[in-house]
């Protein structure tokens, strides 16, 4: 009887683990790896650098002739121009106004009292979003 080899032969199952070449395997991996991150990154600061108009609800009242008067505060580039869209809500959570406002005045904080019209009774009154006037999205 023969002698039984230790291991099995060389080159009968694939490759042999010794000296695998995976180096081509690492470069293009590496460079997926970069370019996702770099897609990621880009994505981020766009979306941050895109925020060029923000704003909030300081106030608001209810006025007994169908109206509400909201005291909006919009922050913005100073020579920007936003709007910003305001909307009531009644008890039951339903939309009883809504009105884009813009705000072109120079100044990186303005403060403005806009009056609402409603088809209903206001029990709530809240800013959907504010945007650059160029951008044309909220």
């Amino acid at each position: 009887m023969t002698a039984v080899r230790d291991g099995l032969p060389e080159g009968r199952y694939g490759r042999s683990s010794k000296g695998r070449n995976d180096r081509g395997l690492k470069i293009v991996g590496g460079v997926l790896g970069a370019a996702l991150l770099g897609v990621v990154a880009w994505s981020g600061i766009s979306y941050i650098g895109g925020e060029k108009v923000s704003g909030r609800v300081i106030a608001w009242a209810a006025v007994p002739d169908g109206t509400v008067k909201v005291h909006l505060e919009v922050v913005k580039d100073r020579d920007a121009t936003g709007v910003c869209t305001l909307r009531v809500l009644s008890a039951d959570k339903a939309e009883v106004g809504r009105k884009d406002v813009t705000v072109g005045e120079r100044g990186e904080q303005i403060d403005t009292e806009v009056t609402l019209r409603t088809t209903g009774r206001a029990t709530a009154a809240e800013l959907v979003g504010c945007s650059s006037a160029s951008s044309g999205g909220h």
